[in-house]
């Protein structure tokens, strides 16, 4: 099994218990014992689906074609997971009441969101790096405050870290699984005019206790994450993590209507449906518009799978086309802006001193 073959066979399984034909087809190619598990194992893991591949699997009854020995180590992954993500609820109630008890109201994103709403039939299909919360620009110090004194301090504590336009800095707390981001927006400055804290903020809802987002401000961030903020669109790359996300809600809401209200960002949006679309084996929820340009981006998609030599040689061209534009951004707002000029002068003045330290 090739890559692009594999993806797809990982795609068709995260469905099996939803898309009929998917079942038939997974089934079809398990009793064929024609399956490279390594290669199975080693892109849902890349992907951070192997615990969702796990579970789906055993809901539709088809783990008795899966080799015993990774059946048991699909399990104890999937327990940790379990554990894991059951400790971040409690870590993030505990922010939760944090902050309300400090008149802030923080707005949980992606996965914390997803597993406050019985997202998922078992919570332990979401593999979950960060809690993300998001906040009004005008309690973002606050909060960050709060949080310190609560007992978190940054990731990199030594580093001195830019000014950021999204968020600070992860922070972490001794015993705690999960690190914290605390949002002032969700997408890079290009974009953020268009999906940002005030759209958000408009139709959020409440539930288990906590803030969350609605349906079609969940499925735009689950895209968007990937094709903006990790340069998806750009490198025409997919993450079945954010691409299981977006399946799940497209189920709960009608996705072209949700991003008919945004004019740069439906595009990118467009073409994760479409390259969703085609990985899943044509499901419904993710149908998407047509076009000139999304069938020349899903052309460069399906390109870019089997051609290893390509994908990496053009990836590596846009990533560095990406840097110079973003440094050349960073540099005029050295300019223009004071804080940041303040932190390349403190950054220029650390560097010198610890340089004549270590002279």
């Amino acid at each position: 099994m090739d890559y692009r073959e594999t993806l797809f066979f990982i795609g068709k399984c995260l469905t099996v218990n939803y898309e009929k034909h998917n079942l038939k087809i997974v089934k079809n190619k398990l009793e064929d014992d024609t399956i490279d598990w390594d290669s199975i194992v080693k892109i849902s893991t890349s992907h951070y689906v192997f615990p969702a591949l796990y579970c789906n699997l055993k809901k539709a009854g088809l783990l008795s074609f899966v080799p015993t020995e990774l059946v048991g180590y699909m399990q104890h992954i999937t327990q940790l997971n379990l554990e894991r993500n059951l400790a971040i609820i409690e870590q993030a109630k505990e922010l939760n009441e944090l902050l309300i008890k400090n008149n802030i109201t923080p707005i949980f994103l992606k996965g914390a969101g997803y597993l406050f709403q019985d997202f998922y039939d078992d919570i332990a299909e979401r593999m979950i790096a960060d809690i993300d919360f998001i906040i009004c620009k005008e309690d973002y110090q606050k909060a960050i405050l709060l949080t310190k004194n609560f007992g978190y301090s940054k990731v990199e504590k030594n580093k001195h870290h830019s000014p950021s336009f999204k968020h600070y800095p992860r922070l972490q707390k001794k015993d705690c699984y999960a690190a914290v981001e605390i949002h002032k927006e969700v997408l890079i400055e290009k974009f953020a005019d268009e999906f940002n804290f005030d759209v958000i903020k408009k139709k959020c809802i409440k539930t288990n206790g906590v803030t969350v987002l609605n349906y079609n401000n969940q499925l735009t961030l689950s895209i968007l994450s990937n094709q903006i903020n990790d340069d998806g669109f750009y490198i025409k790359n997919l993450t079945l993590k954010h691409a299981y996300d977006a399946y799940i809600l497209s189920k709960k809401t009608n996705a072209i209507k949700a991003f008919e209200k945004f004019n740069k960002l439906k595009y990118p949006l467009n073409c994760f449906l479409a390259s969703s679309y085609q990985v899943f084996n044509n499901i419904d929820s993710l149908s998407h518009d047509n076009s000139i340009n999304t069938d020349k981006y899903l052309s460069d998609f399906n390109m870019y799978l089997v051609d290893d030599k390509k994908r990496n040689k053009d990836y590596k061209r846009i990533k560095n086309k990406l840097y110079l534009i973003r440094k050349k951004d960073f540099i005029l707002k050295i300019i223009f802006y004071k804080e940041y000029r303040n932190w390349f002068i403190n950054d220029f003045l650390i560097k010198l001193k610890l340089k004549k330290l270590t002279s």
